[in-house]
């Protein structure tokens, strides 16, 4: 292990039992084995070590998710993601606490990359003629659900387990999803965020750029209900 990382993995550790979400730089080289000056050459300051550990963990929760190859079913692909989601904080509770904390003001880059990944997933469930509702929706609902859960189960391990995760998985994957056996007899919800969906992903050349807006404004009105 090389001294930015040492210095992350003992940032990570120091802040995750600290009872006011705060440490000293002093106790992190102590921990890492390293000098203060080895630390200010690698992240400036504490600010810009703090900003550093969050970003690491990110970065390591994305490398799973990068390399997972979708299959034929994009449904069962949501609910691995979801339990992956899960598998990852278990493992790696100091960095989740930290990914999710209230200290971290600006939301990180690859939060922002893996709420993208998630919202892909979910157009392929919505061109498959599974979703009910429109897919930004979906997936602001699945990930604050997962967060959730997420953060329950690595700070109240002795309330909650990981069939607590399955139910709060299925509960909320069953009001964003149609069951199979409706595709062929969809409401007009579902059959509109079919199409706003497939039309993202191949778009129709037939249409000018005006009318395909329209049609997409369309399909959002008839997705909603009201």
């Amino acid at each position: 292990m090389n001294a930015r990382t040492a210095i992350l993995e003992a940032a990570a550790d120091l802040l995750a039992t600290s009872p006011i979400a705060d440490v000293s730089t002093r106790a992190v080289c102590e921990a890492a084995g390293v000098g203060a000056p080895t630390l200010y050459r690698h992240f400036g300051d504490k600010e810009g070590l703090l900003t550093a550990v969050v970003d690491h963990g990110f970065e390591q929760y994305l490398a799973s998710k990068r390399s997972a190859k979708p299959s034929a079913d994009p449904v069962r692909d949501l609910r691995d993601g979801w339990d992956n989601h899960v598998d990852f904080a278990v493992k790696h509770p100091s960095y989740y606490r930290l990914m999710h904390s209230p200290s971290v003001t600006s939301t990180p880059a690859a939060a922002v990359e893996a709420h993208g990944l998630l919202l892909a997933a979910v157009e392929r469930v919505a061109a498959a003629g599974r979703l009910r509702v429109p897919p930004p929706v979906a997936a602001e609902m699945i990930m604050t659900a997962n967060i959730g859960v997420a953060l329950m189960l690595v700070s109240r391990p002795e309330m909650y387990d990981r069939e607590t995760s399955v139910k709060v998985r299925d509960a909320v994957h069953h009001a964003v999803l149609t069951a199979q056996d409706t595709v062929d007899g969809q409401d007009t919800e579902t059959a509109a965020v079919q199409l706003a969906a497939r039309l993202r992903q191949r778009p129709d050349t037939r249409l000018s750029p005006g009318e395909t807006a329209l049609l997409h404004e369309l399909l959002n009105r008839l997705s909603t209900k009201h």
